[in-house]
């Protein structure tokens, strides 16, 4: 399974991703739900996705800069949930170091755009509230076209220095990873090299990117607290106030659980424990996301309805989504 000319000079060509085996009695009913979370997700994000492609009214920088979250999301939960359906159904649980890293590079790159779309988020309610005259100037939608393609520019170059300096360890202790993905954590514990700097170089740009984003979205809310604290009104204060919710409630759950998992003491750290909070948000946030945005939305409820009616009239004229999205309005007029 892996090359050892000596104990010191060997190196893991291959890993073992123990998954869930110390449950070896609820491998099928863990498969049968992750599959149901999985295409909860893979559905409510499509639906959400697409309820803005055909609505010409969300053509908006607050819902464009949704549907890239919808995106992500699938994406985020792709990189590790169908590795792990498989392995809870085949148990076959070798994965390659090539691979291993390469899932652990995108696991990465989609967590790193979910916190910088978060923070542009924020920065959009922070001009629609504190600033509406201004709004269209300051967030028009080339701007936020701009913005959304350097976002994943950036967080696709983001995770390549962790990659890097990760394939560049010797591993050859052991090749068992006690998670259910290869994440930077599990690897850096069965290196036999010297992690320090690696270990400070995660920190550093960790810290960069995590607190980075998290300081915009902090200052973009305590402004947009104190611009509805000086509305009188108390209806006015309550409408403010729901055009932002959706987005700190999904910012709470994510970075809530994203900080319950790095920030927990020492004596803390479990393999099991690991495992319940990667879930928490690989898998939470991208599902509740969809819920959360378009709960108590009444553009959404509308988008949603005329979604239904265009995918029923498509299915009637026999036309493709192809021909929808290349021929634009002029298609969904007719139908």
């Amino acid at each position: 399974m892996y090359k050892e000319a000596s104990r010191n000079e060997s190196h893991a060509v291959e890993f073992t991703i123990l998954c869930f085996s110390d449950l070896p009695h609820l491998q099928i009913p863990l498969f049968i739900i992750f599959l149901i979370i999985y295409l909860n997700v893979i559905f409510g994000n499509i639906a959400v996705f697409l309820a803005i492609v055909f609505d010409p009214h969300l053509y908006t920088p607050m819902y464009i800069l949704l549907s890239n979250l919808s995106v992500v999301d699938i994406s985020y939960t792709s990189t590790t949930l169908p590795n792990l359906l498989i392995k809870l159904s085949t148990q076959q649980k070798i994965m390659s170091m090539v691979g291993c890293i390469t899932q652990m590079y995108f696991f990465l790159c989609f967590g790193c755009m979910e916190m910088n779309l978060l923070a542009v988020m924020a920065y959009d309610r922070y001009v629609a509230i504190c600033h509406p005259l201004h709004y269209t100037v300051l967030m028009s939608l080339r701007t936020c076209l701009v913005v959304a393609i350097s976002v994943w520019i950036v967080a696709l170059l983001e995770p390549v220095c962790f990659a890097v300096l990760v394939a560049k360890l010797s591993f050859c202790s052991t090749n068992l990873i006690d998670h259910f993905f290869c994440d930077i954590s599990p690897l850096l514990k069965l290196s036999c090299s010297d992690t320090l700097h690696v270990n400070v170089t995660i920190y550093i740009l960790g810290a960069l990117i995590g607190i980075g984003t998290f300081f915009i979205i902090l200052v973009s809310y305590i402004y947009i607290v104190f611009n509805i604290m000086n509305i009188h009104s108390a209806v006015g204060r309550s409408k403010t106030f729901s055009t932002c919710a959706s987005h700190l409630t999904s910012v709470l759950l994510f970075y809530g659980t994203v900080m319950s998992f790095y920030m927990r003491p020492k004596s803390m750290y479990s393999s099991r424990q690991d495992k319940f909070f990667s879930l928490l948000y690989i898998v939470l946030i991208p599902l509740l996301n969809p819920v959360i945005y378009t709960l108590k939305n009444k553009q959404f409820k509308d988008a949603f309805k005329k979604l239904i009616n265009v995918l029923i009239s498509l299915k009637k004229n026999k036309v493709t989504l192809h021909k929808v999205f290349f021929c634009g309005e002029t298609t969904l007029k007719r139908l």
